[in-house]
């Protein structure tokens, strides 16, 4: 028996690898077709698509070449919501074999489906993308994603089993039995989301265990934005390779593209299953290869839920160079942020992100970090707490010197005036999944 699982999961790593490399000239002309009959399909079964095209004065039969695609109208996620929940299927209710949906905390929630077909290729797509990070056949996977509405825990669960891995569903929370966990099973591949790993091995180093000695190898991470600075943290705190893993459940759920583990820079999307684009976010013009921009996807297989031109708010750049690993597949480089995350202070455009790239690394200073808004009169301010590392046992005028210099370094390098709060190890809330980066109180100030 497990011979004949090691031989399927050969042949289906086989099939990937062709898949993967396959001529741009035949991916696009795969790409067309695909995207011609999905047109057709969501036109005739999704009424509201149907009103969307009507009302554009487009048509499936306008598309010619791929780049037609710019004539037809997007989709967002308000349109989930006006059509929640069911409104947007292109399949009858009783061919859905299982509905995720988001955590509706700004409204009703996005509800998102998949028929028996959808559930295998997003299995397959999950498997290829594991395989593109490093993992293999016979590995035990510690997946700490959370399970549930969620689509992280469960896609990769299932990727990983089409793999052949091993997995443990641990989802998160309970750090310590993580730990415990991790030692006592020895996996090599482990699945969370980047801020959570940090907080594993916190926790871990407070038990006095060597993340670094476990037989960890790989850190599959995604379902927030992180930079290459916590990335390089993360590899020299675990001893391990991280490599970054994007999706959204509108489009598919974790899957849609991978970085290899080879050159770690930039995520293979799937292109024989989505059509990606990048386009002004002002003009929602469509952007030349290289240039960033909002990425916006269009599926090419869902049976379930097809989205035409989806409008994800990340932004990005996409490249067309060869990857040292042979893949041919588009890469998606680092999401620098997204539309909706992006913080408006006194007329600078500030991400997250940028922020979080000067914090990590930083002499002194732990990655753990909030960014706090308030608002003092009419005008918006940004205070960044930071915790100290615990070996970082200044005095107060230290703490307060530290500050002023990451408060240069922001305004060097982000361009934005703040105020610098040094925390004390631990002061800063952990995360158990996704985490929490901004807390905007200025709602609450009269």
């Amino acid at each position: 028996m497990n011979t004949q699982r090691a031989a399927l999961n050969n042949d289906v790593f086989m099939f990937q690898h062709e898949i993967e490399t396959m001529p741009r000239v035949k991916l696009a002309a795969l790409q067309f077709d695909r995207l011609k009959k999905t047109l057709e399909r969501t036109y005739a079964k999704v009424p509201a698509v149907k009103r969307k095209f009507d009302a554009a004065n487009v048509k499936p039969d306008d598309l010619k070449t791929l780049s037609d695609i710019a004539r037809f109208p997007f989709t967002v996620k308000s349109n989930l919501r006006e059509n929640y929940p069911f409104g947007l299927f292109a399949v009858p209710r009783e061919q859905i074999l299982r509905l995720h949906a988001s955590s509706g905390t700004t409204g009703k929630p996005t509800v998102v489906g998949y028929t028996k077909g959808d559930l295998g290729t997003w299995a397959d797509l999950m498997a290829r993308s594991m395989a593109c990070t490093g993992a293999r056949p016979g590995d035990i996977v510690h997946n700490a994603y959370g399970y549930g509405l969620f689509t992280g825990g469960l896609g990769a669960h299932y990727g990983a089993e089409r793999l052949g891995c091993t997995v443990v569903p641990i989802s998160g929370g309970g750090t310590e039995r993580q730990v415990a966990l991790l030692q006592d099973f020895g996996a090599q591949v482990l699945c969370a989301t980047p801020s959570y790993a940090l907080n594993i091995a916190e926790v871990a180093a407070g038990m006095g265990v060597d993340v670094r000695g476990l037989p960890l190898r790989t850190g599959i991470f995604g379902a927030e934005p992180w930079s290459e600075a916590m990335r390089t943290d993360i590899q020299q705190r675990m001893g391990i390779k991280a490599v970054d893993i994007y999706g959204l459940s509108e489009i598919l759920g974790p899957g849609v593209a991978s970085e290899c583990h080879v050159a770690q820079h930039g995520l293979h999307g799937w292109e024989d299953h989505f059509l990606f684009e990048i386009v002004d976010p002002e003009t929602f013009e469509p952007k030349p290869m290289g240039e960033a921009g909002e990425l916006v996807i269009t599926t090419l297989s869902k049976e379930a839920l097809p989205m035409i031109r989806y409008r994800t708010r990340d932004i990005t750049t996409l490249s067309d160079e060869p990857c040292a690993c042979g893949r041919t597949h588009m890469r998606i480089m680092r999401v620098t942020g997204r539309n909706d995350d992006m913080l408006i202070i006194r007329g600078v455009n500030v991400y997250p992100s940028q922020v979080e790239a000067v914090l990590v690394g930083f002499p002194g200073l732990s990655p753990h970090y909030q960014i706090m808004l308030t608002r003092e009169g009419a005008l918006d301010h940004m205070t960044v707490e930071v915790e100290a590392m615990p070996e970082f046992t200044g005095s107060e005028a230290d703490h307060k010197n530290k500050a002023s210099e990451v408060r240069h370094h922001i305004k060097s390098l982000v361009g934005v005036t703040c105020d610098v709060d040094i925390k004390m190890p631990g002061e800063i809330p952990r995360s158990q999944g996704k985490a929490v980066r901004v807390k905007d109180m200025r709602k609450r100030t009269p």
